[in-house]
């Protein structure tokens, strides 16, 4: 990299200063072309001034002979139509017309003209300047040999090679600092990285000369940081699996030991009264339609989880779906001598049936679950803030603070021995914070012991 950048910045370097000859070349080039254009213009107005149009003007022009073949400059005195009167160089009748030239023309419109071209009769390139006279119906021009800047090159030469060593030696030394300058930072993160080793949190970087390495700076920094972060995450969602696949299977393992068992004794012929077999036919169907219940919870988390499944939605009543579930829970809180209070708005939400319906259900089956005899559930279902909320209390035996955090955790139980006598699949909450979350809502627990819990769910309408 640091090669790389002092080649191109010497290439840059050098293109630079070649630029620079050439828009000096033609700037001083110009300057002297219209310095040697105004000083002709000075010289031929001075010679009109002098010049007496109504005498011998041939005489005259031939007094300055002595004067232009010192270099080989030339004066013309010639008519508008371009006819050469006099000149201080050449016999007149030898001479064309100068109509045509392009100093001439150019006087004859402006008053002033100049042309530059190479004289066969001389060899060299001449400078001509031409005026009209101020004083008769005539046009002077004067002629000089003209070289241009290449006269002064010899001269300047030298110097402007002296002055681009000198420029080339200072650019180098001073790329080469600041070349320095920026690959020193980034050799010093390279090496930081190198020590950091796998404990990528640990990365500090000073603050450099330059903004943007301390923006590369900071950004490995972040992801560093986002890095350790998912690769935590990773970790914890590893564990949770782990947790859960333990789980699941000693769940199942439960049922299917117990439908073994009694397989077991109704095939070995031990178990005569028909009464006693249609007891274990129930038990297995019970322990059968646990399993599938469990089943089924574990597909509904997968299918929330799996966020690009296809999921019907649909106009749900709510008001309706929530008197539907209250008759199918009445047995279970008739048993348990909890009473249930309804009060519904009636609400429409573009949603998905079987979803809302898990939601609710599970949220009401845990309140008449978990409640005592003689107990109260109170369902509240409001639009509030273009929100449905749902409000599900209960003065039942409550939760521990220390488990508030874990309730929606999978397979997680507050009370195992009550809640595996209660029965269940261990799921139900962790359905609600999934269907919560699909929804993109919220829900919030608060909970006092043998006071009872009120859970709060919030869902967007707008976002259903």
């Amino acid at each position: 990299m640091r090669k790389a950048i002092m080649e191109k910045f010497i290439l840059v370097l050098l293109a630079a200063l070649c630029f620079n000859s050439v828009i000096f070349y033609l700037a001083s080039s110009t300057m002297i072309l219209r310095t040697s254009r105004r000083d002709m213009t000075y010289t031929i107005k001075a010679l009109d001034s002098i010049l007496e149009y109504d005498k011998d003007i041939l005489s005259q022009m031939n007094k300055l002979e002595a004067f232009t073949a010192q270099d080989s400059s030339r004066v013309t005195l010639m008519q508008t139509d371009g006819t050469v009167i006099a000149d201080s160089d050449a016999p007149v009748e030898k001479l064309d017309n100068h109509l045509d030239r392009e100093e001439m023309r150019t006087a004859l419109e402006r008053g002033e003209g100049y042309a530059r071209r190479y004289s066969k009769t001389l060899r060299k390139t001449m400078l001509y300047v031409a005026c009209r006279s101020e004083k008769a119906d005539m046009v002077l021009r004067l002629a000089v040999p003209y070289s241009g800047i290449s006269q002064y090159l010899p001269m300047l030469l030298p110097s402007a090679l002296i002055s681009f060593l000198v420029a080339m030696a200072c650019s180098i030394v001073a790329s080469r600092r600041f070349v320095s300058s920026v690959t020193r930072p980034l050799r010093h993160i390279s090496r930081q990285m190198l020590a950091a080793k796998e404990d990528y949190t640990q990365l500090c970087f000073e603050q450099y000369q330059y903004p943007e390495i301390n923006v590369i700076a900071e950004t490995i920094m972040n992801m560093s940081r986002e890095v350790k972060e998912y690769l935590g995450q990773i970790e914890k969602e590893k564990h949770i699996r782990q947790e859960f696949f333990s789980n699941a299977s000693h769940e199942l393992k439960t049922p299917i030991t117990s439908i073994q068992g009694y397989a077991e004794l109704l095939e070995g012929g031990m178990i005569q009264d028909e009464d006693m077999q249609r007891d274990f036919a129930r038990r297995i169907k019970k322990e059968a339609a646990g399993m599938t219940g469990l089943i089924n919870d574990i597909l509904m988390i997968s299918r929330l989880e799996a966020k690009e499944a296809e999921v019907t939605m649909s106009d749900v009543r709510i008001s309706v779906l929530l008197e539907e579930i209250a008759a199918r829970l009445k047995p279970q809180a008739a048993s348990g001598q909890v009473f249930l209070h309804i009060d519904c708005q009636p609400l429409c939400l573009k949603a998905n049936v079987q979803q809302m319906d898990e939601l609710l259900t599970n949220l009401l089956s845990n309140a008449i679950k978990y409640n005592r005899p003689g107990g109260q559930v109170w369902v509240c279902i409001r639009e509030q803030d273009g929100n449905m909320v749902i409000r599900v209390k209960d003065n039942g035996m409550g939760i521990p603070s220390d488990s508030l955090d874990r309730i929606f955790e999978r397979f997680y139980r507050v009370d195992k021995g009550r809640s595996r006598k209660q029965g269940g699949t261990g799921l139900g909450l962790s359905i609600v914070k999934h269907i919560v979350n699909f929804y993109h809502g919220n829900i919030t627990v608060t909970s006092k012991l043998d006071r009872g819990t009120e859970f709060v769910v919030s869902i967007p309408m707008t976002e259903a």
